[in-house]
């Protein structure tokens, strides 16, 4: 089943997410797609990766299980190839925001004119849309359109791209759930 798991920052929705599949495949090997790509210098992100990496395994401990981390790939190319992680492999993606600000930057996005990000970012819907139905796919992705309008451009092109983005996973994607406060609500499910 592919499921999309939303919420804002620090609203929980990794460790739900998380929970989720380990709770589904206990004592299996589950592959866990890290987007965070700190920037060089930034030792406040590379501790906050850190101790996501700590908490993540303290967690997968307890389920008997172990991620197998994929870091520094693109998020697109990993789920267009299901069939290099093996059969029926289980996926959790975490997170499609900071896969995002890396494909913008990489292409140096932020000051171009709009509608340049949508063909970048459909390699990644062709890939959770082909996804094979026997494996589990969560996908972690930030709802920041809940909150007031960003004064610059790039935040603005973030939010509503994100949005667009976030729209198209969810409609693929059996199960949505909104994560607030660390409260799960079922925004779509399987009937």
């Amino acid at each position: 089943m592919r499921t999309l798991v939303l919420g804002g920052a620090r609203s929980g929705k990794s460790v739900w997410a998380e929970e989720q599949l380990l709770a589904a495949h206990s004592g299996r090997t589950l592959y866990y797609l890290a987007t965070a790509r700190p920037w060089p210098g930034d030792d406040d992100f590379l501790a906050r990766v850190a101790a996501h990496r700590n908490r993540r395994q303290a967690q997968a401990d307890r389920y008997g299980v172990t991620w197998r981390t994929i870091d520094d790939a693109d998020a697109a190319s990993v789920l267009a190839s299901p069939e290099s992680l093996g059969p029926a492999s289980h996926l959790l993606l975490d997170d499609v925001g900071t896969w995002l600000t890396h494909v913008m930057e990489e292409a140096s996005l932020w000051d171009k004119p709009r509608g340049q990000v949508e063909p970048m970012t459909d390699a990644l819907v062709d890939a959770v849309r082909d996804w094979p139905s026997n494996a589990d796919l969560v996908i972690v992705s930030p709802e920041v359109g809940l909150g007031v309008i960003p004064e610059h451009r790039s935040g603005r092109l973030f939010r509503d791209e994100i949005g667009l983005l976030n729209q198209k996973l969810a409609a693929l994607c059996e199960r949505v759930v909104l994560v607030v406060a660390g409260c799960p609500m079922v925004v779509k499910q399987p009937s």
